[in-house]
């Protein structure tokens, strides 16, 4: 029989439902400028750098806060449960993918944060998508900020109930909102513990009084917080002293726990109803050992190394200080997360791939990512970085700026 007709169909007008996908205007503008930043292929990775196109570049623009992912530690626990779990789960933890090392993690995460129980998702994207997929039934609404993170917003998408929005820091907006839900209404008000494209801390204290008043609970996805914020790295529910006050605290292990999975720790009680209502948890396969276990290395790190956090605070401040001495604007930020901001999208760019070629790794975002006309460059920095990577950074940083003409 001939199969001819597959390459005729290979060259026709594609269904509609596949047409949208050649309406990439920017994406092959910027290709063809050689302006094009993601998808980079990294060949090797060395804590603070990392190497592309046999080239070195200073790395500004990772999550990895606490600077572990090349501990001997955490290679070494990842090694260990290799040998003893094999690669994978091949299954999902509601089966037959359940290891004594998820739970013993989830005990050690609902410690750490303060919670009666916890519980261990295979992604932070999963974890959150989850939780609220599971909680948000037709009897309820959940608010979002503007500004939280993609997963939050896709979670209260899938939730059978309603999902209001306001403004970022828009209490006001917010409190009118839930005044005018009717009272037998559930209220779940989802928020970023730290907001990952302005570096701001969520303003806890205003929204524990919103929780009060209308009878709310508060989900706060600590995924930039966890091992940063507070006294001993708990998170943003620790940083305002207010653990008790919030009921749902998520986080990944993306970050400052050098992995891949994530977690959201509550009362026992909204732990035991996930684990049998969240879908992402039972239709997804189980964490791997290796990943859990590089978790439990690196929490056991944080928590018996509070020089960590400190050194990583100090690296934050001088970058910050460097920037804003420099002249440029780098927002509302409070965390090691530092956009620079820069405005049109094309100097955006521009600014990017002359760091890029000078050795800087950093990370440009643009709508939808952020609101028209605030593009910027996202900075973050680890524990790991030098003193001389950090000037370094600071030196191609002006000269670049000086030369676009963004200071």
């Amino acid at each position: 029989m001939s199969r001819s007709g597959g390459s005729t169909r290979a060259h026709s007008e594609p269904p509609p439902i596949l047409a949208k996908c050649r309406e990439l205007a920017t994406v092959h503008g910027l290709r063809e400028a050689g302006l094009y930043p993601y998808f980079m292929p990294i060949e090797a990775s060395h804590d603070t750098w990392v190497v592309i196109k046999g080239a070195r570049k200073i790395m500004v623009g990772s999550n990895n806060y606490m600077g572990l992912t090349h501990d001997p530690r955490i290679l070494e626990a990842a090694r260990e449960a290799l040998d003893k779990f094999g690669s994978g789960n091949t299954g999902s933890r509601f089966l037959n993918g359940n290891l004594d090392l998820h739970e013993r993690l989830e005990a050690e995460l609902a410690d750490f944060v303060g919670m009666e129980a916890a519980l261990v998702f295979s992604t932070g994207y999963q974890t959150n998508l989850g939780t609220l997929g599971a909680l948000i039934g037709r009897a309820d609404t959940v608010f979002i900020d503007k500004f939280d993170h993609a997963s939050l917003q896709d979670g209260a998408r899938l939730g059978l109930g309603r999902t209001r929005r306001f403004n970022h820091n828009d209490f006001t907006t917010l409190s009118r909102m839930l005044e005018a839900e009717a009272p037998a209404r559930g209220k779940l008000i989802a928020v970023d513990g730290v907001y990952s494209m302005e570096g701001d801390i969520a303003d806890l204290p205003a929204l524990v009084e919103l929780r009060r008043e209308y009878g709310a609970a508060i989900l706060v996805d600590d995924a930039h917080a966890v091992g940063v914020l507070g006294e001993t790295g708990a998170g943003t529910a620790e940083h305002w002293g207010l653990t008790h006050e919030v009921d749902l605290i998520l986080g990944t292990f993306s970050k400052s726990f050098a992995s891949i999975g994530g977690f959201c720790a509550g009362t026992a009680e909204v732990i035991d109803y996930l684990q049998h209502n969240a879908r992402a948890l039972m239709f997804s396969a189980s964490m791997p050992p290796a990943s859990a276990a590089t978790v439990l290395k690196a929490l056991e790190i944080i928590r018996s190394e509070p020089e960590r956090r400190e050194q990583l605070w100090k690296n934050t401040y001088k970058m910050m200080e460097g920037f804003r001495s420099i002249g440029f604007d780098i927002g509302p930020t409070e965390t090691p997360i530092v956009p620079i901001l820069i405005g049109p999208m094309e100097k955006t760019f521009q600014f990017w791939r002359a760091l890029f070629e000078a050795g800087v790794f950093t990370n440009p975002v643009v709508p939808p990512a952020v609101p028209e006309g605030s593009c910027r460059l996202r900075t973050s920095y680890m524990a790991t970085h030098s003193d001389d990577e950090l000037d370094f950074v600071l030196e191609q940083v002006e000269r670049v700026g000086k030369k676009l003409g963004v200071v």
